[in-house]
């Protein structure tokens, strides 16, 4: 201020207190023709000095008048343009119709109903001990339809963990059950094994859909390693939302990123990637629910008598039925339409349906319980 008015122009004195002009020029205009020691420099409040809101006790007259009005109107009107009506003919000043409106959708007094957004469930609230934090969900998918130039089409089987975001990616040729099995067993091996492994139905992870009863090599290797598989609801989103963000990102980042002169080449650039994001979340992995190491010697027998649970994310149908492993199994007439978790118990020798509802995910109430035991019969390898 002082230089402005010895002669410095606003710019130089601007650049050399590292301010805006525009904060030169209102000091000189908040200063005036004033001393600088007599000026108050105070911020002032941007606050208008006189309130435009609606009187209180008119408010409550207008919500009263459309009371009264929605009542005993002769037209049946008792909106805004009724309710200044009755104010003129009362002899008050009526607000504009835009005041009224925001008066009434303040008091909530309008008739319609605005959809509500509700917060999503949290990741996996399908399963309360993952939501809980207490274990592990490992989910599982193909990316399909990649191309090398001039080269063979390119799959890339992924993973990633819930909680510890551990990812897991490796391009190779189309993959059949065997090498999709190998490759979980070895990741799993260098990372531990978790609760749960997700899936969606895939063959190659879930079977053959054409025959009934059918427990998969993949599901074999879960439930004698002790993880309990999990398949997703058919043809519908939302379950495997994380993974399907992983394998964009992994397109994005690896994929589409670099040429690739050859399988050997991209598999390189995508371990690279995978070890990249690995050291950055270790800090992370640290924090999340502890994995179990695969037990010394273990030999995958898929003849050996099946243990533990499978479970499957169905939507029943009209009637409250749902269709699982190639069976139709009635849960509940009154849900149709409707999420349930169905758990085979194959130790107990039944299956337990649980009614989902993601506006609720806390609340997961049996819905009912039927007796079912596989059939005893060799595995076809």
């Amino acid at each position: 201020m002082i230089a402005v008015r010895r002669g410095a122009s606003q710019r130089a004195v601007a650049r050399r207190f590292g301010v805006g002009l525009g904060t030169v020029q209102r000091a000189l205009e908040r200063a005036g023709d004033h001393r600088v020691d007599r000026v108050d420099w105070t911020d002032r409040s941007h606050r208008p000095h006189r309130s435009g809101r609606t009187a209180a006790g008119l408010e409550t007259h207008i919500l009263e008048l459309r009371q009264a009005l929605k009542a005993t109107s002769a037209l049946g009107e008792y909106g805004a343009a009724a309710i200044a009506r009755e104010l003129d003919a009362e002899g008050q000043h009526a607000p504009a119709l835009r005041t009224i409106n925001r008066v009434l959708a303040r008091k909530g007094a309008f008739d319609g109903r605005q959809r509500i957004r509700r917060p999503a469930p949290p990741p996996g609230w399908y399963l309360p001990r993952v939501t809980a934090g207490l274990v592990e969900l490992d989910s599982w998918d193909f990316v399909e339809g990649l191309i090398l130039q001039g080269g063979p089409e390119v799959e890339v089987l992924n993973v990633i963990a819930l909680h510890s975001g551990v990812i897991g990616s490796w391009p190779d040729l189309p993959y059949t059950a065997v090498r999709t099995l190998q490759v979980m067993f070895r990741h799993w091996q260098e990372v531990g094994l978790p609760e749960f492994a997700q899936f969606d139905n895939d063959t190659r992870f879930q079977g053959a859909h054409q025959h009934a009863d059918v427990v998969s090599r993949v599901m074999r290797l879960c439930l004698h390693l002790g993880v309990t598989p999990v398949f997703t609801v058919p043809r519908e989103h939302g379950f495997q939302n994380r993974l399907e963000n992983f394998n964009g990102r992994w397109q994005t980042k690896v994929w589409a990123r670099f040429h690739h002169e050859s399988l050997a080449a991209l598999q390189t650039r995508s371990h690279a990637y995978v070890q990249a994001s690995r050291g950055r979340l270790a800090p992370h992995m640290d924090a999340s629910p502890n994995r179990r190491p695969v037990p010394a010697g273990f030999a995958l027998d898929l003849q050996a008598p099946l243990h533990g649970q499978m479970i499957f994310l169905r939507r029943t149908s009209d009637t409250g039925t749902v269709e699982l492993l190639q069976h139709r199994f009635p849960v509940d007439a009154t849900w149709p339409h409707r999420l349930v978790r169905c758990e085979v118990d194959l130790d107990a020798h039944c299956i337990r349906f649980y009614r989902l509802r993601r506006r609720a995910p806390d609340e997961q109430p049996l819905a009912n319980e039927v007796s079912y035991q596989l059939p005893a019969r060799r595995f076809k390898e």
